[in-house]
């Protein structure tokens, strides 16, 4: 923002991590190569993976705000995470940053709803259902009864995150993460477009807007719009 003071310079977007050793893929939000804009991340170093899954009784925010506090002194200028469970967090980091906060990629449900026809309804992809509560879908506008399907607690997509496996395990993700889809649509056929609660999954959206041709929302669609509007394009007379 125009007057405050920086160490750091020509970065927008600050991001919090969650503390994880996984090998993470292009187009993860955690992935510096995913952006076409530089960003600064911030680890919150107490926030394990296990301990995102118990949000509501971690005691993380003060870690989080504290975190967050940082990058602002930095000289970013928009607050942005890596968990999309973080939207239990929403309204708090909001009010402690003093620069505008994203905390989540399910922010854009409510907004997807409006895109889709009538008696269409926006479905949720998330790497835990047991652990998405309808307190996190309520602290950004989303209607408790939004139908969700999550990742199998055995699949590699989970196991790996959570061991901080440190091989690439693009394949066996992908299709994890399609199966994973194709389960939420079977079961709710009235989906008309997915969010994905998982900045972990982003690498694969495009793979499931081309086999299924439902739009496909995520940390990384999020994040181009939260960055758009901080830093508005320029246009010049020719």
């Amino acid at each position: 923002m125009a007057g405050r003071a920086k160490t750091f310079h020509g970065v927008t977007i600050g991001i919090l991590m969650v503390k994880t050793g996984f090998c993470r893929l292009p187009g993860d939000v955690g992935h510096a190569g995913t952006w076409d804009f530089p960003v600064q991340y911030r680890i919150v170093e107490d926030a394990t993976p296990d301990k995102m899954m118990a949000l509501e009784s971690s005691g993380l925010l003060d870690s989080f705000k504290a975190a967050a506090r940082d990058l602002v002194a930095g000289g970013v200028d928009g607050i942005a995470t890596t968990c999309g469970f973080l939207a239990l967090y929403q309204q708090e980091l909001a009010a402690a940053c003093g620069v505008p906060v994203a905390a989540s990629s399910l922010l854009q449900v409510p907004l997807a709803e409006r895109l889709i026809a009538p008696g269409k309804r926006v479905g949720i992809l998330t790497f835990s259902r047991e652990s998405l509560h309808a307190s996190h879908l309520e602290a950004v506008g989303v209607h408790p009864g939004t139908p969700v399907v999550g990742m199998p607690p055995d699949s590699v997509f989970v196991t790996s995150i959570k061991s901080g496996d440190t091989v690439p395990r693009y394949e066996p993700m992908r299709t994890e993460v399609l199966e994973a889809a194709e389960r939420l649509l079977r079961t709710y056929p009235e989906v008309g477009a997915i969010v994905l609660e998982c900045a972990n999954m982003t690498p694969f959206s495009a793979d499931i807007a081309e086999r299924f041709g439902v739009p496909v929302f995520d940390g990384v669609t999020l994040i181009n719009w939260f960055h758009a509007g901080l830093r508005p394009r320029r246009y010049r007379p020719a």
